[in-house]
């Protein structure tokens, strides 16, 4: 089956109410028509994702924001132009046409141009003949480590997708920045591989970062996500070899992702995976270590942390949820 052959037959699944897991630059959404909440609630069941957590809304372009957004500031028409296609979400205020069943019940919507060709190709062809817009989180359960190939999607939902489009693996990896440019401020409210800097320099101004008192729900932003089924410790630098010596002294079996090769072979070091260097790659091969150190029957899984605060995020979210 052709590309084309297999959009065509995306976009049919998804006017017919099923769902299809589809590659974005960050990683594979599990998409639905966004305007059937019918179609959106099998998005709830097949994750397990509790009902209250807004999805975010995947456009062709920036063109169709005014379909689902109201009051849209200069500055957030921008931004878009800026940084669409791409890793980041707009949160604004959601238009009188969309369903309580996208948005969490809020006055809010969160808003995204995925920069894949795929993606968009989907996209651009659903909005000829569906409504405009599909509702994609990560395609996987809720609260586990997020897809970024076609295979992690089958592992994660098997049969209760209708079809997945491959893509190859995602090559930005970890999810968008989310930016809530609703109100008069700008507001960081997930981080992502767009930076505060990034935002910064382009506004004029620095953005804020999400306080503990922001009442706007958001995609991740659960204590506990994007986590292992291992427990994972996640340690500063200078204490990865007190953290080994002492599971290896408690006879456990560990894993370990660092910057550096293992400095001693020992029967319980299961796997030993060295971090790459940079934050880019660092963050395209995040969620495929993670399920590979997973996989390996460890006890536990050690990480060192990384100094790229979006990365920080994703791990200590998954430190707070491995294990469950």
């Amino acid at each position: 089956m052709t590309t084309e052959q297999e959009i065509e037959r995306a976009v049919a699944l998804l006017c017919a109410g099923e769902l299809v897991a589809f590659p974005t630059e960050t990683v594979y959404g599990l998409g639905a028509d966004a305007r059937n909440c019918a179609a959106v609630a099998k998005i709830y069941a097949v994750k397990g994702r509790p009902a209250d957590h807004p999805l975010i809304v995947h456009l062709p372009d920036a063109a169709h924001l005014d379909a689902w957004a109201r009051d849209i500031s200069p500055a957030a028409r921008a931004v878009a132009e800026k940084f669409w296609p791409g890793p980041l979400t707009l949160i604004l205020k959601r238009h009188p046409d969309v369903p309580d069943c996208v948005t969490g019940g809020q006055d809010t919507v969160g808003l995204r141009v995925p920069n894949h060709p795929l993606a968009l190709a989907l996209l651009k062809a659903f909005a000829e003949k569906g409504s405009g817009g599909i509702a994609a989180p990560s395609a996987n359960k809720f609260g586990r480590i997020s897809p970024t190939t076609a295979q992690h999607v089958r592992e994660d939902l098997g049969d209760a997708v209708a079809l997945v489009l491959d893509g190859g693996p995602c090559p930005v990896g970890i999810e968008s920045t989310i930016v809530d440019m609703s109100g008069d401020r700008t507001v960081i409210l997930r981080p992502g591989m767009i930076s505060a800097v990034d935002l910064g320099l382009f506004l004029g101004r620095m953005p804020e970062v999400k306080g503990n008192a922001h009442s706007v729900k958001t995609p991740g932003a659960h204590a506990k996500h994007y986590a292992p089924r291992t427990p994972l410790l996640l340690v500063p630098d200078d204490t990865v070899a007190v953290a080994v010596r002492t599971a290896l002294g408690k006879g456990e079996k560990i894993a370990v992702l660092a910057p550096y090769p293992a400095p001693i072979g020992h029967p319980l070091i299961v796997a030993w995976e060295v971090a790459p260097k940079t934050e880019k790659e660092f963050a395209r091969t995040l969620y495929a270590t993670l399920r590979k150190l997973d996989a390996v029957g460890a006890d536990l899984i050690i990480v060192q942390r990384p100094p790229w605060p979006a990365l920080i995020d994703r791990l200590m979210r998954a430190a707070a949820g491995a294990g469950a």
